[in-house]
C-alpha cells in the first residue's frame, strides 16, 4: 500500500448523454485538466455517468406495477412503479420499512432500492424518469480500461463506484460495483504484524477503500466531478472483476 495517495478530480467534466463513449470523454478531460496517465494509476468513475451513457433511463409513465409491486409499495410507502423496477432489478427482497427497501441486486450486492435513483438526471413532470445501475458494471469497467489503455499506452485500473448505506452506521460511503485490471482485495493472511504476530484474517477491500476516498472528492450534489484519477497505488494486476467483494450467502450471518 502507498505511503502517499494522490487524488486528482477531473474538473469541468461534460454532461453525459446516452450513446456517448465515456472512455473518449475521460481521455479528453484528462488532456483538458493537464493530466497524463502513468503506470499504476487508477480511475474511479461514478456509476451515474456509465448508466447515462448506456441509456439506463426508464420513464415511470411506461411502467405498469404488478400485484407484488403494489404490495411492496404499500409496505414501503413508495411509488408502485419504482417498486416494480426494484423487483425487476433484484433477486430477493431482504428488508422493508417505510421509506426503504433493501434488496439483493441481480449483480449480487445488497443495498437500498436496487440502486435506482432520480437525482442528478434530467426530469420533468410529464416524463418522470429514474436511472438504473449499469447492466454489467464489470464489463463496463473492462471497456473503459481497454479504451483508456489504447489512448495512453498505460494499463490503467478502473473502479466504477456508487454510494451505499451501511447496516450499523449512518451515512453513505462509496463502494466499488465494478472493477477491471486489478485484484479488488488485498489478502495479507500469513504476513506478520508489527510485533511478529501472524495475520489470520486480514483482507482489505482496497477497491472499496479507494471508491470511498474518491467519493469525497466527487461529492454527491452539484459538483459535476464524476471521475477521479488516483495515483500512488500498488494494486496487484489481475484479470478479474468486483465479484470477489461480495460475501457468499452461506457466509452471510445476517440474512
Amino acid at each position: 500500500m502507498p505511503a502517499t495517495l494522490q487524488l486528482f478530480p477531473l474538473g469541468d467534466f461534460p454532461l453525459v448523454e446516452p450513446g456517448q463513449n465515456v472512455g473518449e470523454l475521460i481521455a479528453a478531460s484528462l488532456e483538458k485538466n493537464g493530466l497524463a496517465l502513468m503506470a499504476g494509476d487508477a480511475l474511479v468513475v461514478a456509476q451515474k455517468i456509465i448508466s447515462k451513457a448506456e441509456n439506463r433511463y426508464v420513464n415511470l409513465a411506461n411502467i405498469v406495477p404488478s400485484p407484488e409491486a403494489l404490495s411492496l409499495a404499500e409496505r414501503a410507502e413508495k411509488d408502485p412503479r419504482q417498486m416494480e423496477l426494484v423487483l425487476r432489478e433484484s433477486t430477493e427482497v431482504v428488508k422493508v420499512r417505510p421509506g426503504v427497501v433493501i434488496v439483493e441486486h441481480r449483480n449480487g450486492y445488497v443495498h437500498a432500492n436496487a440502486g435506482i435513483d432520480k437525482s442528478n438526471i434530467p426530469n420533468s413532470e410529464g416524463e418522470p424518469r429514474v436511472l438504473l445501475l449499469p447492466e454489467n458494471p464489470d464489463a463496463s469497467a473492462r471497456t473503459l480500461m481497454e479504451t483508456l489503455s489504447r489512448y495512453s499506452g498505460v494499463a490503467v485500473k478502473i473502479i466504477i463506484n456508487d454510494s451505499f448505506g451501511r447496516a450499523w452506521r449512518n451515512g453513505t460511503v462509496g463502494v466499488a460495483i465494478g472493477t477491471a485490471g486489478f485484484d479488488p482485495l488485498f489478502n495479507q493472511v500469513g504476513e506478520r504484524d508489527l510485533y511478529g504476530n501472524v495475520l489470520e484474517v486480514t483482507e482489505a477491500a482496497v477497491a472499496d477503500e479507494l471508491a470511498a476516498a474518491a467519493s469525497l472528492v466527487m461529492g454527491q450534489a452539484a459538483e459535476a466531478c464524476p471521475v477521479v484519477l488516483a495515483r500512488g497505488l500498488s494494486l496487484r494486476a489481475a484479470d478479474m472483476g468486483s465479484r470477489s467483494l461480495i460475501r457468499d450467502k452461506d457466509r452471510d450471518m445476517f440474512r
